[in-house]
C-alpha cells in the first residue's frame, strides 16, 4: 500500500499525526517549489503553507490516484500564479529598497545572479517557464512532469529545449 494512500486515509479520519507527516514529507518540495517561482523567502514559506491548507481543505473531497505531489505542485502552481498578478510590481520595490542596503559584494553578486535568472524565467512563456522549474530547478523526470502538467511527453521535451535555448539567449544578451 502506497505511504501516501495510507496517510490520506488516516488524516480522513482525524489522526493529527498523519496531517504532521504528510506535512513534513511534501513540505521541502513544495517550499522550494515556490521559492523558484518567487524571490521573497517569507512570501514562498507562506505559498507552502496556503498550498497544505488547501489541500487539506479539500481533502474530504480528494480521490486518491496515486499522483499526490503533483496534486501539490498544481495547487502550489496555482497560487505562485496568483501571487504574479498581485504582487509584481511591489517585488521589485523590495528588491530595490534590498540593493540600497548595499550588502557585501558575495551577496550582492548571489543576488544579482538570482535576480538576473529570475527575471529570464519571468520573460519565459508560462508553459516554458514551468517545465524549466520541474525539470531543473525540482528535478522532476520527464514523465513527471508530463504527468504534473497533464501534457504529452514530446512536448515537455520540446517545451524544455525551447526554454532552455530562450533563457540561454536571454543570459547572453545580459
Amino acid at each position: 500500500m502506497d505511504f501516501d494512500l495510507l496517510l490520506i486515509q488516516k488524516m480522513k479520519h482525524g489522526n493529527e499525526n498523519a496531517f504532521d507527516v504528510f506535512v513534513r514529507k511534501h513540505y521541502e518540495e513544495i517550499l522550494k517549489y515556490c521559492s523558484y517561482h518567487c524571490l521573497d523567502t517569507s512570501y514562498a514559506e507562506d505559498l507552502t503553507q496556503e498550498t497544505f491548507l488547501h489541500f487539506f481543505e479539500k481533502l474530504s473531497d480528494y480521490r486518491y490516484i496515486g499522483k499526490t505531489r503533483n496534486y501539490l505542485y498544481t495547487i502550489a502552481g496555482n497560487l505562485c500564479k496568483d501571487y504574479y498578478k498581485k504582487k509584481r510590481e511591489s517585488l521589485l520595490e523590495e528588491q530595490s529598497r534590498e540593493f540600497q542596503n548595499s550588502p557585501r559584494q558575495s551577496e550582492t553578486e548571489d543576488i544579482l545572479n538570482k535576480i538576473t535568472i529570475e527575471a529570464a524565467l519571468n520573460n519565459l512563456p508560462e508553459e516554458l517557464r514551468e517545465v524549466i522549474i520541474l525539470y531543473y530547478f525540482q528535478e522532476l523526470k520527464l514523465a513527471e512532469i508530463a504527468d504534473t502538467l497533464q501534457i504529452g511527453l514530446p512536448l515537455v521535451k520540446y517545451r524544455i529545449k525551447q526554454g532552455k535555448m530562450r533563457l540561454e539567449k536571454m543570459l547572453r544578451e545580459e
